[in-house]
């Protein structure tokens, strides 16, 4: 029975955790709550931090599969040609490279503070909220008005776009909202800021994924359950990300970024007033 309930419990985060991923609303602060909300708990006492960071994975496969005819170019083209005009797919990578560099370091530095101080409810509520704020602001200040599609990087926007990553270190900021507004700032547009916030995530979870199960002790360590658990949330984050990645980029072609503010502001509200009134106690 117990097998059976926390199975139940990461379906539930891995559905939470494939819509939330890459809208600009933060999947790890919605996963902090929800698991605070439905106890989710393993017999390891690392084991929620690492369940966290490794369900990321499955939506991040989804990245690799929707995208995997432009990951396929990259590969095919990886050398640059003598006399070509377009981005080689090494030069493409060395960007993403140079973009994971800010945030790499950083995280190494603070994540455990962040973990220890801000993996709460009340924490990644008011994180959320003002950073809805934020994005309303930058919106109106940054967002362009040219919606070309071209996703060509350069060196000092990929750097610039690192920069702006550092913020998803607090948990609730949002990763894909801040490399977003990262690539409004360094010039992009909202297509190909977003699309490469996507390939952003590839090595950025991977190598946060692959940390956080070296510090559990590596999956030998988690129980049967625990083990179990952590299959379903990740092919279910898999299969909702799939649905939810296409719908959003479809969305912000023709609509603001604000609707996803908005929520912000209103479910940091909810969540602060359910903390005020200890239901995640």
């Amino acid at each position: 029975m117990e097998t059976i309930l926390i199975i139940l419990k990461s379906i539930i985060l891995g559905v939470v955790e494939g819509i939330t991923e890459f809208l600009p609303i933060s999947s790890t602060g919605h996963l902090v709550i929800v698991q605070n909300l439905i106890k989710f708990r393993g017999a390891s006492p690392y084991y929620v931090e690492m369940y966290t960071y490794v369900i990321q994975l499955g939506a991040i496969l989804a990245v690799v599969v929707l995208y995997w005819h432009k990951i396929r170019a990259t590969l095919v083209n990886f050398f640059p040609r003598q006399g070509g005009n377009g981005q080689s797919g090494l030069e493409f990578w060395l960007t993403v490279f140079v973009a994971c560099i800010p945030g790499g370091v950083l995280g190494i530095l603070f994540d455990d503070l962040a973990e220890k101080y801000l993996f709460n409810p009340v924490s990644v509520a008011i994180t959320l909220f003002l950073g809805g704020i934020w994005m309303l602001y930058a919106e109106k200040r940054y967002r362009p008005e040219f919606t070309g599609q071209e996703l060509k990087v350069t060196f000092g926007q990929a750097w610039l776009i690192g920069l702006f990553q550092c913020l998803a270190i607090i948990p609730g900021m949002s990763r894909s909202a801040s490399t977003i507004i990262g690539g409004w700032v360094a010039g992009l547009s909202t297509v190909a800021a977003t699309e490469f916030s996507f390939f952003l995530a590839i090595p950025v979870m991977a190598g946060m994924s692959t940390l956080k199960i070296i510090k559990v002790g590596g999956l030998a360590a988690l129980t049967f359950a625990e083990k179990l658990s952590l299959l379903a949330g990740f092919f279910v984050s898999f299969l909702v990300a799939l649905l939810v990645i296409d719908r959003f980029i479809a969305y912000l072609k023709k609509k603001p970024m604000r609707i996803f503010a908005v929520y912000r502001l209103f479910f940091a509200l909810l969540v602060l007033g359910a903390g005020l009134t200890g239901i995640f106690r």
